[in-house]
Formats: C-alpha cells, sequence, structure tokens
C-alpha cells in the first residue's frame, strides 16, 4: 500500500486512475503531471520511487482538490443566490442555469442543482 495525500493506494493501480481519484484532478491534470514528474502512462503505484511518491504529494498539496474545492464550489453558488443573480435563483429552484431547455429533460438540473450541493 502507498500512501498518497491521505490515502492508501494497492501496489497494483495505476498511477493515473490513483491520481484522478482525486476530486477535481482530471484527466487533462493527470496528464501534465505524470509528464511534469516523468512518471509513464503505463506506470503502477508500487513501481514509483519514494523521491516520485514525494514530489507526487506536494504537487497533489498545493492544489485546490478534495474538501477545499467542494467547499469553493458551495460558496460559489451560496454567493450567487445571496446576491440574487439570475444563476443564483435558479439554482435554488433547481432548474436549469446555463440556458438549456425546460420544457422537458430537466431531470438533471434537479439532481444538480440543489441547495446543498454535494452534500
Amino acid at each position: 500500500m502507498v500512501f498518497i495525500l491521505g490515502f492508501n493506494f494497492p501496489e497494483s493501480r495505476l498511477v493515473k486512475s490513483a491520481i484522478q481519484s482525486f476530486y477535481g484532478v482530471g484527466p487533462q491534470h493527470t496528464q501534465r503531471l505524470m509528464a511534469k514528474l516523468y512518471i509513464h502512462d503505463t506506470a503502477r503505484v508500487g513501481t514509483l520511487a519514494d523521491k516520485q511518491v514525494l514530489d507526487l504529494t506536494a504537487e497533489l498539496s498545493s492544489m485546490t482538490i478534495g474538501n477545499d474545492l467542494r467547499r469553493k464550489v458551495q460558496d460559489n453558488i451560496k454567493r450567487l443566490r445571496d446576491m440574487g443573480a439570475y444563476r443564483g435563483r435558479r439554482h435554488a429552484m433547481q432548474m436549469p442555469v446555463r440556458g438549456q431547455r425546460t420544457r422537458t429533460q430537466t431531470a438533471t438540473a434537479g439532481k444538480l442543482n440543489r441547495v446543498e450541493r454535494f452534500g
């Protein structure tokens, strides 16, 4: 088991999928991070040297990911609601925010635009 940023990963797991398991880190960020640290795309977590693991942890800790990012998104939505902006009102009503149609197909917006987002 390799310990990265508070999570234990099995040694057989791909580094790419281990990095992407953090909230807010997608394929592009993963690709850039692995290129910066000279890690191959098919490398496993168990094959990383200690220095690479420490560098990876340092890079991830400098990014806004996980609960910090969730809190930031919630605060942004709350700010829009408090100021009375159109987008904030749409979030509060659980309706599409970015101009999608409302005559049909608003089920996804109802799921995503809850008042307590990700909570």
